[in-house]
């Protein structure tokens, strides 16, 4: 948490909002959304946005609720019992491991794109794990400064790439819409807003001052929700969805929004800055996730910190997701749709209603720190709305 002690509470929370939700996700937007428009997919930013803002704020009434140093199998355990923490178990495990499998799988696609061709796809990808697996190992710290660094790079290159490449947009590709696609994207973009794991720990570092964590969490989701646009507009201003190299065809091939990039900007300098902020991206979100996972297996499973324990697990985290990707390299859209899809719907959608369901109506938790109006009429269309979003995610499938 050396951001939130550095720039103050209200700022280093914010910023640990926005830059948990600014990630792998982002890369796929473009491609995920193609299909339906630009115009549709502002739509669509805007409801996920609100529902995934929506669920945040349950998490955050549910911790006013618990002692410090509550965390989500913590507040699924007290609120739903021994059953509802065996699924929060589950569905941790599941969300983490299709996570990885994304980042892998996307990291070593920008590996082999920065190397012009030099490095085939499979060996970009295990370089892109043996880069990055020593930081996770040696602990928090490295991930935080190198954070600090990573973090630096995607400031300079997206202010860098978007100031550059305005020029290249045709504004005839924006006007293309298509409303019946507009839902097919949901399960990305459910991951493209997933910050609610880090509440309970926000929480306690800013002293559990519901009031500024609650405006934390409204600041830190506008940001990337504003940054989502610009870089939708970029990408889809400039790149066709059909035609060879278009956007259709990366969504065929499971690919970024940085290859089909390639196929329509005659800059090889400000393609170079693109890949060079999709690499990134990627990372910051990827040594976020490997740690988180990490520590969640250390503590779940009772394990010390010690370099044996440290090692088993890392090999755990590590070394089954790449033999996946190594075997099917083409996962990055597939496995971020099934992680959103079905993972943060059900863990970081599904889970928080229906604890504060519990808590409110069957617990008698007070009803003085609601931090989301309308009572169970809002957690009921809450749920419809999750409902529908796992059958897109299973027609999908």
């Amino acid at each position: 948490m050396h951001i939130v002690h550095t720039f103050g509470h209200l700022l280093g929370g914010t910023l640990l909002v926005a830059g948990t939700s600014i990630g792998v996700g982002m890369l796929a937007l473009p491609v995920a959304t193609s299909g339906s428009g630009f115009i549709p997919s502002l739509f669509v930013y805007l409801i996920c946005w609100l529902f995934m803002l929506g669920t945040g704020l349950l998490i955050l009434e549910a911790c006013i609720w618990m002692p410090k140093g509550a965390n989500l199998i913590t507040l699924s355990s007290r609120l739903l019992g021994r059953w509802g923490q065996v699924v929060c178990w589950i569905l941790y495990l599941f969300l983490f491991s299709c996570l990885m499998i994304a980042h892998i799988a996307g990291g070593g696609d920008v590996v082999a794109d920065l190397s012009r061709g030099t490095l085939p796809l499979w060996l970009g990808t295990i370089i892109y794990v043996l880069l990055f697996a020593p930081i996770v190992f040696l602990g928090a710290l490295w991930v935080d400064r190198f954070n600090l660094i990573l973090m630096a790079g995607i400031v300079i290159t997206y202010i860098f790439f978007v100031s550059s490449s305005v020029s290249y947009v045709n504004p005839t590709l924006l006007m293309r819409m298509d409303w019946g696609k507009m839902w097919w994207a949901l399960p990305i973009v459910f991951t493209a807003f997933g910050f609610q794991s880090l509440i309970p720990t926000l929480f306690n570092y800013m002293n559990r001052n519901v009031n500024k964590v609650r405006l934390a969490l409204i600041l830190g989701t506008i940001i990337p929700l504003v940054i989502y646009v610009i870089w939708e507009f970029l990408i889809l201003g400039i790149v066709p969805y059909t035609g060879e190299g278009g956007l259709l065809q990366a969504l065929k091939e499971g690919q970024s929004a940085v290859n089909p990039l390639g196929n329509y900007i005659r800059n090889p300098t400000l393609l170079t800055v693109g890949r060079t902020f999709a690499f990134f991206a990627m990372t910051t979100s990827f040594l976020g996730i490997s740690i988180a996972f990490m520590d969640f297996l250390l503590d779940g499973f009772k394990l010390t910190r010690k370099k044996r324990s440290k090692l088993l697990v890392s090999s755990i985290i590590f070394l089954i997701p790449l033999i996946i990707t190594l075997v099917n390299p083409h996962l990055f859209l597939s496995a971020l749709s099934i992680a959103g899809g079905i993972g943060v719907a059900l863990l970081l959608g599904a889970m928080p209603v229906l604890m504060i369901w519990a808590g409110r109506y069957y617990e008698g938790h007070s009803l003085m720190h609601q931090q989301l109006p309308g009572g169970k009429i809002t957690l009921g269309i809450m749920l419809v709305f999750i409902v529908f979003e796992l059958s897109i995610t299973l027609m999908q499938l």
